[in-house]
């Protein structure tokens, strides 16, 4: 009787606890999206455990299923699973890259090995396998509509890229070496974060502020103010701190001080360093690779990728560089020339930014802090809602009184000419060192999803970035890049809010077609149409002169020589890392970066965009054998627009709906060059993008 109480007590207690857990909760908030200021970081773990528990359920449903498998109770059933799941790790990965605090990343260090193992458990499942091989084998005889043989034919590629196949050996040995991978994965993350916001130089003599516009001194001075040296300046190592600073800094031993510092992150034989977590997960990588039968960890990475092969992204990269690395030369005879008025005869990375800008300053006459005077913040964001509104025919009004992921963030509903909403867009786009991860990014709270009965549930985007943030006297005002990475992270959330697939699975473009939406979209932010809406000057109201808009396209290549060379770089390291065919003892990361790239002719005064302990994009964020990506689908986003320029209107209602339906809508509802062939009619080469940078 006393054990019965007890077990009914516990039973009690532990639905009591799920019921006070948001996480677990059905969200009655407006629209469905997260509560969040109810959830707790100790709602998180409990919550995971749970979530898995139902999908388990889920999965043992379809397992344990009597009747003979078919898309509907199999391939469907699956995909329809797992959304409790989702939901909680959703909410958990986006907290912990916008809020992430010491016992987030502890929390994230323990939960990673539990996910990677219920991943396994699912994609290891021999009974779940053999229903769905059975649906696959006889799907040419199953009626099925196209997406759904689409999906009966993606679900069985991933269980079988995923090990299905494997016997009882390799599939112990591929969990182990999935879960290693993850954790590692984690951790080479955290200690980026970590190592980033912990450097800072910190100036207490005002005339080391020569050459800093106004704007950034008030932000070094906010900064310092903030941590206790009232008075005094601080720089981080966040890009909206390091890049205007190696910019305009006059001060060359600072620049190479703090050039030093951003270049060799988590390089520093600390608790931080990473080199030996990247050999590890190189070698982890190859193992996996070769355990699937694969000679390298990129032949297993681009098999399901729109490149196919290694062969196909070299032969882009080679067609990329050697342009790009004459431009680049020629640029450097410039910087030379500006450096020699200061007595400089020997060019340091650190010099390059600085005497790049001077040079094209003397060459154009261009100011960017004039152009800046005219991208105020809140101006950009209406300009991208104004293109997106000209192409598509959507709307975006501001929530107020709604819940937000920070209270920095502003939530946006996208609504359709119908008047029904699309979705839900967050927008937080200010640096937060320590809390916020660098960069700028694209994510959601919730996919665009057909629920059991048929009905489109609203998508919950979220466009994330590190732009400066505004000061007492002064608005946010962004650089040419800063509006243009806007208007990219935008391309990205339209795509979220207008994909139109019913099943989940199917709803995320493969790898290197993901940049598609994102860079297409950057091609109007510097039109005169649409810098006549939105650029206008943060004080008068004056809408931008064409002399500036002239000036901004007249010099827009010149620095392209420097940028595609320091990506390319950064693209070729991805690549040659993961097509190594065995791993050395004691692999010396850093001299293989730079046995690399000495063998591609990398001249001395550029470094890669990323260096090898600090590439987050291939090391933790997904893109391992896929950082070309950006390059592929510049290609791609060159010749879409093309089709709009073709016909004398950016805003080509016809060609919108095109894009919109063939590609945006569909997702992955097809093979990438179908979809793209739908909507041009013919697959892209180079050349447009080789011309548009000025390279052929």
């Amino acid at each position: 009787m006393k054990k019965l109480l007890l077990l009914t007590l516990i039973a009690m207690t532990t639905v009591s606890c799920e019921e006070k857990n948001p996480l677990l909760k059905e969200w009655d908030t407006p629209f469905g999206v997260p509560p969040f200021e109810e959830i707790k970081t100790e709602h998180y773990m409990p919550a995971l455990k749970k979530a898995i528990a139902v999908q388990e359920k889920e999965i043992d449903q379809i397992v344990n299923c009597k009747e003979e498998p078919t898309f509907e109770n199999t391939i469907a059933a699956l995909d329809r699973s797992g959304r409790l799941l989702g939901k909680v790790m959703m909410v958990f990965g986006n907290n912990e890259s916008i809020a992430s605090t010491e016992e987030i990343r502890r929390l994230s260090t323990e939960m990673s090995p539990i996910v990677s193992n219920h991943s396994s458990n699912i994609m290891l499942n021999e009974k779940l396998f053999a229903r769905i091989k059975a649906v696959y084998d006889k799907r040419e005889e199953l009626g099925l509509e196209p997406d759904q043989m689409r999906l009966t034919c993606e679900t069985y590629k991933s269980f079988e890229r995923n090990g299905s196949n494997l016997d009882a050996e390799g599939k112990a040995a591929l969990r182990e070496v999935n879960t290693k991978i993850d954790s590692l994965q984690t951790l080479f993350s955290q200690n980026l974060l970590n190592e980033t916001a912990a450097w800072t130089l910190l100036i207490d003599n005002e005339e080391d502020l020569e050459g800093l516009s106004e704007d950034f001194i008030a932000d070094a001075a906010a900064r310092a103010a903030a941590a206790g040296s009232e008075g005094k300046w601080l720089v981080g190592l966040d890009n909206p701190s390091v890049m205007p600073f190696l910019q305009s800094s006059a001060n060359r031993e600072l620049r190479v001080k703090v050039l030093d510092a951003y270049s060799n992150r988590c390089n520093n034989n600390n608790e931080c360093d990473n080199k030996d977590i990247v050999s590890e997960i190189i070698a982890l990588k190859l193992k996996k690779a070769q355990i699937m039968g694969y000679e390298t960890y990129a032949d297993y990475a681009l098999e399901r990728k729109m490149a196919g092969n290694a062969e196909s992204v070299y032969k882009l990269l080679d067609e990329v560089w050697q342009p790009s690395l004459a431009a680049a030369r020629r640029e450097l005879a410039d910087i030379k020339q500006m450096a020699k008025e200061d007595g400089i005869t020997t060019i340091l990375p650190a010099d390059w930014r600085y005497y790049a800008e001077k040079a094209r300053q003397a060459k154009y006459s261009f100011d960017e802090s004039a152009v800046m005077e005219y991208l105020q913040y809140d101006n950009v964001r209406d300009g991208i809602f104004y293109v997106a509104n000209k192409l598509f025919g959507v709307t975006f009004t501001k929530l107020n009184d709604f819940p937000l992921p920070h209270p920095e963030a502003e939530a946006y509903e996208c609504g359709l000419p119908s008047g029904a909403t699309r979705g839900i867009l967050y927008i937080d786009m200010f640096a937060r060192p320590g809390q916020k991860s660098g960069g700028a990014w694209c994510t959601s709270y919730r996919e665009h999803e057909v629920d059991a009965e048929g009905r489109n549930v609203p998508a919950v985007m979220s466009i994330v970035g590190n732009f400066t943030r505004p000061s007492e006297n002064k608005p946010s005002l962004l650089t040419v890049d800063e509006t243009e990475t806007f208007f990219h992270e935008f391309g990205h959330a339209i795509a979220g809010l207008l994909s139109d697939v019913r099943y989940e699975s199917l709803g995320n473009f493969v790898r290197d077609f993901v940049e598609l939406p994102s860079q297409l979209n950057e091609h109007w932010a510097f039109e005169p149409e649409v810098l006549n809406v939105y650029a206008k000057h943060y004080i008068t109201g004056e809408v931008i002169p064409m002399e500036l808009v002239d000036k901004i396209k007249e010099c827009k290549n010149y620095g392209v020589g420097f940028a595609e060379t320091e990506l390319v770089a950064a693209m070729y390291l991805d690549m040659d890392m993961y097509s190594m065919k065995e791993i050395p003892e004691h692999f010396d990361v850093l001299a293989y970066e730079a046995k690399c790239m000495e063998s591609r002719g990398l001249i001395p005064e550029i470094l890669p965009r990323y260096r090898v302990p600090y590439f987050l994009h291939i090391f933790s964020h997904g893109y391992d054998v896929g950082y070309y990506s950006y390059l592929w689908a510049n290609v791609f986003e060159c010749d879409a627009y093309e089709a709009f320029k073709e016909t004398g209107d950016i805003f080509n209602p016809e060609v919108a709906k095109a894009y919109r339906e063939q590609i945006l809508a569909r997702v992955n509802e097809d093979d990438a060059k179908v979809l793209y062939t739908n909507f041009r009619g013919f697959m892209p080469t180079a050349e447009p993008f080789l011309k548009s940078r000025g390279l052929k």
